[in-house]
């Protein structure tokens, strides 16, 4: 490829250094994209305890999409700055790595860039995983201690999801866990799951505050529990 000439590099400057006013402008213009000012002014409350839930996680959001707004910018500044830098040594228009020299085509693309396209190195995906990841693996049923080693049954992050999906929820089929699921209220985490009892017989025997006096309450799981021959009505 060819060398770039001066009215080419010279109309490439000309790019970097509008481009370069133009960031700064965004930056001044909207306090660096509210960064100058703290969460808590932000919101103009002493203290966000009397809010509303849904507002503080607006606020959350907007706080965290600013930020990275703001990243991008910076990372646009430097990436230009370099390049203006590279102007002045004379690297301009060889790429970083190989040496090689930038096409005009692709330098007019990106006037910032310092790579050929093969050594781009915003082409990789990164393998660098959020801390978090580490601690929420696996993603689902990590609390869920039915296949727990030590043989677990208390209360556990599967009971806990059961008495917080009691009260809706607005999962469809569509987005269970389970491939197998044709109605709403096969939805949830084990579904057909006893609800404070393990066995059935456990949902209709019941014993006054002394354990002597046993009577039988005859709820669906009795009926079912007769229907299936598992009882005897002689004992009652």
């Amino acid at each position: 490829m060819t060398k770039l000439t001066n009215n080419q590099l010279s109309n490439l400057r000309s790019s970097l250094v509008v481009e370069k006013a133009a960031i700064e402008q965004r930056l001044a213009s909207s306090d660096h994209y509210g960064l100058a000012n703290s969460y808590k002014d932000a919101s103009g409350d002493l203290s966000s305890y009397d809010n509303h839930p849904a507002d503080a996680a607006t606020e959350t959001y907007e706080r965290g999409k600013d930020i990275a707004l703001h990243e991008q910018e910076e990372l646009h500044l430097n990436r230009i700055n370099a390049a203006l830098e590279a102007m002045e040594n004379g690297s301009y228009g060889k790429c970083s790595t190989c040496g090689v020299q930038i096409s005009h085509a692709r330098l007019q693309a990106l006037p910032d860039t310092l790579y050929c396209t093969a050594h781009s190195p915003r082409q990789d995906v990164s393998d660098h995983r959020p801390v978090e990841e580490q601690y929420l693996s696996p993603p689902f049923g990590r609390t869920s201690m039915d296949d727990h080693e030590d043989g677990y049954n208390g209360f556990d992050g599967e009971d806990a999801w059961q008495i917080v999906e009691s009260y809706g929820n607005s999962d469809s089929p569509a987005m269970s866990e389970n491939a197998n699921v044709q109605r709403y209220d096969e939805v949830g985490i084990e579904a057909d799951e006893a609800d404070g009892y393990v066995e059935s017989l456990e949902s209709f025997l019941a014993t006054d505050i002394t354990g002597k006096h046993v009577s039988v309450v005859r709820n669906k799981e009795y009926y079912s529990y007769m229907e299936h021959e598992e009882g005897d009505h002689t004992l009652e």
